[in-house]
């Protein structure tokens, strides 16, 4: 029986998290793999609905995504989690507790996450209008010592994913095989 595991990408805001989410779980599924996201805008809007941007906030719904990751890891479940999870303590306890885990730092640059930004929220957070804002008014403390770091500004997302699951191969974490569906693409 496969084995479930956590994958975790943290990362600015706009670093490629969700769109490695979406690559990573269909290579899963088409390998016949269970697999869940839980996408950090998702999981605000139905999970942590009602929580704000304090340290303590954001620190409670990082938590709820991990126990939510550890519940499915456990059941054979592959949990990736597509979350900034600014704070590297909050990221530890997490990890503790799920076991199986695999953190991938999908870094980019302030700069490249600000020239993405479809959504506007760092031209309001530079302006003020937005306070707290990780990566500008708010703190982003890296992971000193991820699985892996993929850099979305230097490669494509779907290297960024092919690299991710080849790790997951090479330790053991998925069977290796040659068809890698993102390899094609």
């Amino acid at each position: 029986m496969a084995e479930g595991f956590t994958i975790w990408l943290t990362g600015l805001s706009g670093a490629g998290k969700s769109t490695i989410a979406a690559l990573l779980e269909r290579e899963l599924r088409e390998r016949g793999r269970r697999v869940e996201v839980l996408d950090g805008d998702v999981v605000r809007t139905h999970l942590s609905k009602g929580l704000g941007f304090s340290r303590e906030d954001r620190d409670t719904n990082i938590l709820r995504i991990g126990w939510v990751c550890e519940v499915l890891s456990r059941n054979d479940v592959i949990a990736i989690s597509a979350a900034i999870s600014p704070y590297r303590e909050t990221r530890d306890q997490v990890r503790a507790r799920v076991g199986r885990f695999v953190e991938v730092y999908v870094n980019c640059s302030l700069d490249t996450c600000i020239d993405r930004d479809v959504k506007g929220l760092y031209k309001r957070a530079l302006t003020g209008e937005l306070p707290s804002f990780t990566g500008v008014s708010d703190p982003y403390e890296p992971p000193l010592a991820p699985e892996i770091e993929v850099r979305t500004e230097l490669e494509p997302v779907e290297a960024s994913a092919a690299r991710i699951v080849a790790y997951l191969e090479a330790n053991g974490f998925l069977q290796a095989r040659e068809d890698t569906i993102l390899a094609t693409r």
